[in-house]
């Protein structure tokens, strides 16, 4: 999901700066020539870290500015098909709801939030449904399988689309419930087949 990523650039460093320490300069320069750009290799960067520019810098004639070799890291967030992640409903709509993960929203649509027919409340915000009366709002956090990704060229935001119609995903409190549930039949199951036993041992 987060990677860190190691590489070299070279950064320009315009008069206005020549004041300022190299370190902090190069810093700015690489904030916003990669922080919140989305790569197909790299995929959403955060933060750019580790810095280390060369002192020695070049200049090119026309140009005021000095140009430095930078070695940094690139703290990004990746997401791979299949992979599991939890997040934060932070919109409701009638087509699904958009889930916080990492540094962007996921789309659950509808049709993959549970085995269930689905209804919309406009006025709560909420999907519910019919059967099961479950309800996810906003605020409700969520466990979920990517299915889809699709990293936008040229610094596009990118789109993320996940399923939680599988078994122990979904609502944190539905899971809990599953859980609960198999716990229950699986002790059960233990209570009959040990009076099975206790009841052959009595025959034999």
């Amino acid at each position: 999901m987060f990677k860190l990523f190691v590489l070299e650039d070279t950064i320009r460093i315009p008069p206005e700066k020549f004041g300022d320490p190299l370190k902090q300069a190069g810093h700015e320069q690489l904030r916003m020539k990669y922080e919140g750009m989305v790569d197909e290799e790299l995929g959403y960067v955060i933060a750019v870290t580790d810095i280390k520019v060369n002192p020695t810098g070049k200049i090119i004639p026309g140009d005021g500015a000095t140009y430095h070799r930078v070695s940094f890291s690139l703290l990004t967030f990746y997401p791979k098909i299949q992979e599991i992640l939890e997040g934060e409903v932070v919109e409701i709509a009638d087509f699904g709801a958009f889930l916080r993960v990492g540094p962007i929203d996921a789309l659950l649509h509808v049709s993959q939030l549970m085995d269930d027919f689905i209804s919309y409340d406009e006025k709560q915000g909420v999907l519910m449904g019919k059967e099961s009366r479950r309800k996810l709002s906003s605020g409700d956090h969520v466990r979920t399988r990517i299915t889809a990704v699709s990293l936008a060229r040229g610094g596009g935001s990118g789109k993320i689309g996940v399923t939680a119609r599988q078994p122990f995903l979904g609502k944190i409190e539905w899971i809990k419930e599953e859980v609960k549930k198999i716990k229950s039949e699986s002790e059960k199951e233990k209570a009959i087949e040990k009076a099975k036993q206790k009841e052959k041992v009595q025959n034999d």
